[in-house]
């Protein structure tokens, strides 16, 4: 229920028709344990990035050990202030309990704050802890709820209380699985739990609860994914180059085929605000051909993650890191094919080899540079055949040769094959060219780059 209900006089466990008559406009959901289930494991999903020991307890509560990750996330209240922003991105509220026992932490999280009474749900100490849990009333024990009456009857009120009463008599009274539970919580017995282990592959999916017409409102249900995403990629230590969106419309006879979103990456990444700031950047530009009712994330491949490499003396102009990140961000914007970098692709052809990619795809590996020192820093898109005079070939004035020839020969693999022979040619003002002589039965001068 939300805090806007409670203000309006709502409370847990009304009926419908005293709600719709306090608030008309109520708007009342039925109840989906499917629905809760899906819930719970993508919350458990997204909290797998601050641990991988996560599982779950009853009353719809997660229990994360993270007695290991305290010094890498600056400490319990930066690890808890970062876990509540998770959470909230998931579209959940949440109240958080830390203490040195998992018990102890689940006892204090479920508390519910009294009138003139100050109480705190976070410690690390296990003398306060003791103390904090004698003042919890013994309802929280789900073990002791069989036995209220006979505990309100004697004054055990509180767990406290509960503790100090004979324990061969409690055991009689009672059960050994609520003094078991008891003891675990107090820090005197050993926890055991089976951590939840995530699946191989990832893919999620969020339905919406209407149906949208604007890709603007699907950012938030965007977040909740990739919030999702980050954990799962952090239990298994890897990172992501691509990651695909799809926007399920009509289902049945009238069905549509989803509308795909790809998101491409320059570098391997695993942070959940860069991704966010990419998936931002894409949404606008989407026009959707039907109404949206479902919203899917997967990813295909990963990679692992590389660790944090920081230099010591960084450049002035940002780091390696950076630059990747505006060519994605750059991507995103105006498309795959407006926004390439050069690179050395593995062919000795000067067009082949001096080849323009997508700022987002994987650079081939570059092969052993050829004698390419003498080479043009301009290259034309399409050799010009020149003319020939005085049997010299002319552009603009006769060519004449400086150096060379460099013989290439390559391309019989692709069908494109190429026999020629290039040399610098220099005009009569002085200009340097760079051409060939094309080897083959019908020879020809072609004009291939240009010196600065």
């Amino acid at each position: 229920m939300s805090a806007e209900a409670t203000q309006c006089g709502l409370r847990l466990n009304m009926r419908r028709d005293s709600v719709l008559t306090i608030v008309p406009e109520t708007i009342v959901l039925e109840r989906s344990q499917e629905k809760e289930k899906q819930t719970l494991e993508a919350i458990s999903t997204a909290l797998m990035q601050f641990t991988p020991e996560v599982t779950f307890q009853e009353d719809f509560s997660i229990l994360l050990d993270v007695s290991a990750s305290l010094t890498l996330f600056n400490g319990p209240h930066a690890l808890c202030t970062r876990v509540t922003k998770t959470l909230r991105s998931l579209g959940v509220t949440s109240q958080i309990g830390t203490a040195p026992t998992a018990g102890g932490a689940w006892l204090l999280a479920r508390s519910k704050r009294q009138e003139g009474f100050t109480f705190r749900r976070r410690t690390l100490s296990m003398r306060v802890l003791q103390y904090r849990l004698s003042l919890l009333p013994c309802d929280l024990l789900p073990k002791a709820i069989p036995y209220r009456n006979w505990l309100n009857d004697i004054g055990a009120h509180q767990i406290g209380a509960l503790r100090r009463l004979p324990r061969a008599g409690l055991l009689r009274r009672t059960s050994k699985e609520l003094i078991c539970e008891l003891d675990r919580a107090y820090g005197e017995e050993t926890e055991i739990f089976e951590w939840i282990k995530p699946p191989l592959q990832f893919s999620a999916r969020v339905e919406l609860y209407d149906r949208v017409e604007h890709t603007g409102a699907l950012l938030q249900s965007g977040t909740s994914l990739i919030t999702q995403l980050i954990g799962w990629l952090r239990s298994f230590q890897r990172a992501i180059r691509a990651y695909t969106f799809f926007l399920e419309h009509e289902r049945g006879r009238l069905a549509i085929a989803p509308t795909e979103i790809e998101i491409v990456l320059a570098e391997p990444a695993w942070e959940d605000s860069h991704l966010i700031r990419l998936l931002k950047e894409r949404l606008p530009k989407i026009q959707l051909t039907a109404p949206v009712i479902a919203l899917r994330l997967e990813v295909a491949v990963t990679e692992a993650a590389s660790p944090i490499n920081d230099s010591l003396f960084p450049e002035p102009g940002g780091s390696l890191e950076d630059y990747h990140r505006l060519l994605e961000l750059l991507t995103a914007r105006l498309g795959t094919e407006n926004v390439l970098i050069p690179s050395n692709v593995e062919d000795y052809r000067p067009e082949v080899y001096n080849a323009w990619v997508s700022a987002t795809t994987r650079p081939p590996k570059a092969c052993t540079k050829p004698a390419i020192n003498s080479r043009p820093f301009f290259l034309l898109p399409k050799p010009i055949a020149l003319l020939m005079r005085d049997e010299r070939p002319f552009y603009g004035s006769p060519l004449k040769i400086i150096r060379g020839p460099e013989r290439i020969e390559a391309g019989w693999w692709d069908e494109q094959s190429a026999a020629r022979d290039y040399f610098i040619a220099q005009a009569n003002d002085g200009s340097c060219y760079w051409i060939y002589l094309e080897r083959s039965n019908d020879a020809r001068w072609f004009l291939h780059g240009l010196y600065a």
